[in-house]
């Protein structure tokens, strides 16, 4: 005999819902300005990333871009809809984020020398640990928030 599933609801708590929101609006705006990109941004965005990543180096630079345009598209998405679960949201967020923090940490320049906090230059890397923050604290709450207890 076939059981039937009974609809299963995702559980959003109040706070998820801003910064799910700031941070979806802001990633997905990011991936769609991608999509675009010439020849030239193209290339620079490609070394930049090889730069700190060498496998990146073995994908040509317009198809890099588009695929990093793809993956902040469905990752801002994902924050934005309210049917994708908390836990997979902010996972998705944190894993992106610490890429981001990892060309922060890899790229010469980025940092003061002899210290995490950054140069002029590195200011607009190391502020995406905001975002690392926010996809650790939605994967914690999945995990120990409230509605748990």
């Amino acid at each position: 005999m076939r059981r039937k599933r009974r609809a299963q609801w995702v559980r959003i708590e109040p706070w998820h819902i801003p910064v799910r929101l700031v941070t979806g609006a802001f990633i997905l705006n990011s991936g769609l300005t991608k999509q675009t990109a010439d020849e030239t941004g193209a290339t620079q965005l490609h070394g930049f990333a090889a730069g700190a990543y060498p496998p990146v180096k073995q994908i040509p630079p317009q198809r890099f871009v588009q695929m990093l345009s793809a993956g902040e598209i469905t990752l801002g998405a994902a924050l934005l809809i309210p049917a994708v679960p908390p836990l997979v949201a902010g996972a998705g967020l944190a894993a992106f984020s610490a890429g981001l923090l990892g060309l922060y940490a890899r790229t010469p320049g980025m940092r003061k020398e002899r210290s995490v906090r950054p140069t002029e230059q590195g200011t607009g890397l190391a502020k995406d640990v905001w975002m690392f923050g926010i996809g650790t604290a939605l994967v914690l709450d999945h995990f120990l928030g409230a509605h748990r207890r």
